[in-house]
């Protein structure tokens, strides 16, 4: 155990004893579940959270499609960028809108789960005028947006992991793709966070591992943001309420099967 007082010699003339300087505490770890064009819950969930500079904030994805206002998402998620430490994951609903870009799925099929209300944020009418899209955010959705990210005690990804395999090694259908009804706790004993299985009780989804935190923003239900360290839930929803929650409380409110 490393001494608290220093091998220097006391200041004879304050009889201080100089003391090593003290680490500044590193900032929370928050994140965000699947958004889905839901500007006014994560307006209100950002006032709740406040991120500040010294803070990670990871978003575990699904920006686009289904609610009202993509554009206006992706707007907010380009400010955070400027204000915090924002790492931003990929979600199977960006993957799609790209896809559709680039015709490598036909546009009617993305429009089929929800890119008709994305196109409407942007063009005014469900068709594909993706000269619409301003540039910086098409650069944000196919430049930025990372696979996974973990942390020494937690792994974030979109839909879900391989138990068995390690993080560098997880495959595009796993990470987003897979519900989390095919899962189990990863092999590394780090808690799996993720998005992607929409929770339409309104409750996250705690289990052995793994904690899901789509709780279906774009329909009736709620946007979650969790402070790792503190085991609180914030939930937000386009209906203009704000709630707070704890792990223990979830346990009590879930159903048991």
């Amino acid at each position: 155990m490393p001494s608290l007082v220093s091998d220097e010699p006391a200041d004879v003339h304050t009889s201080r004893i100089s003391l090593p300087p003290r680490e500044k505490p590193g900032g929370r770890t928050l994140v965000v579940g699947d958004i889905h064009g839901c500007s006014q819950a994560l307006k209100l969930m950002l006032q709740e959270l406040s991120p500040q500079p010294a803070d990670t904030l990871v978003t575990l994805g699904d920006y686009v499609d289904r609610g009202p206002d993509t554009r206006g998402v992706l707007e907010l998620m380009l400010e955070l960028e400027t204000r915090t430490q924002l790492i931003p994951l990929l979600g199977n609903h960006e993957i799609l809108m790209l896809d559709a870009r680039e015709s490598t799925v036909e546009y009617s099929s993305w429009f089929a789960v929800g890119g008709s209300a994305t196109m409407e944020s942007y063009a005014g009418w469900a068709k594909p005028e993706w000269d619409k899209v301003p540039p910086e955010h098409w650069e944000f959705l196919s430049q930025r947006l990372r696979r996974w990210h973990a942390t020494d005690s937690h792994i974030f990804a979109h839909a879900n992991v391989n138990a068995m395999l390690p993080m560098d090694d997880q495959s595009d259908d796993w990470l987003f793709w897979r519900r989390l009804d095919d899962s189990h706790p990863h092999f590394s004993g780090k808690t799996l966070i993720c998005g992607h299985t929409a929770q339409k009780s309104g409750l996250p989804c705690l289990l052995p591992g793994r904690i899901c935190i789509d709780t279906w923003a774009y329909g009736n239900g709620w946007l979650t943001g969790l402070d790792v360290a503190t085991e609180t839930f914030v939930q937000t929803s386009q209906r203009g309420e704000i709630r707070r929650i704890s792990f223990d409380e979830v346990r009590m409110l879930t159903p048991k099967t």
